[in-house]
């Protein structure tokens, strides 16, 4: 379970088009051209997380549960996952939160 890291870019890429345009930069054309939709982007990401936590801690109560078609690596491996993304998305809240403090406070 793999965590598609090319929605996360195309965030970051539409924050740094933002940030430019904010600073009276010209936009970079590649995002005129169709770029992906911000809210898509980060409505699918969430999901992505929301999902890799859900299968871990399916697996892990299975697991709990003595079924023998789960071991205990794959249990810890996917937990590992789940919580990497999610440590990933937070990390990413944390970029918007600011860049959302930056342009409240930036003056006009």
């Amino acid at each position: 379970m793999a965590i598609d890291t090319r929605s996360l870019d195309v965030m970051l890429s539409e924050l740094r088009s933002s940030a430019s345009l904010a600073q009276g930069k010209p936009a970079q054309a590649a995002q005129d051209a169709g770029g992906a939709d911000f809210a898509q982007v980060l409505k699918s990401t969430i999901e992505q997380v929301n999902q890799a936590q859900q299968q871990a801690h399916q697996m892990s109560q299975d697991f709990a549960s003595g079924q023998s078609n789960v071991n205990l690596q794959d249990v810890m491996i996917n937990l590992q996952k789940a919580n990497l993304s999610f440590q990933q998305m937070v990390q990413v809240r944390n970029r918007l939160v600011t860049a959302y403090h930056d342009i409240i406070n930036m003056g006009v």
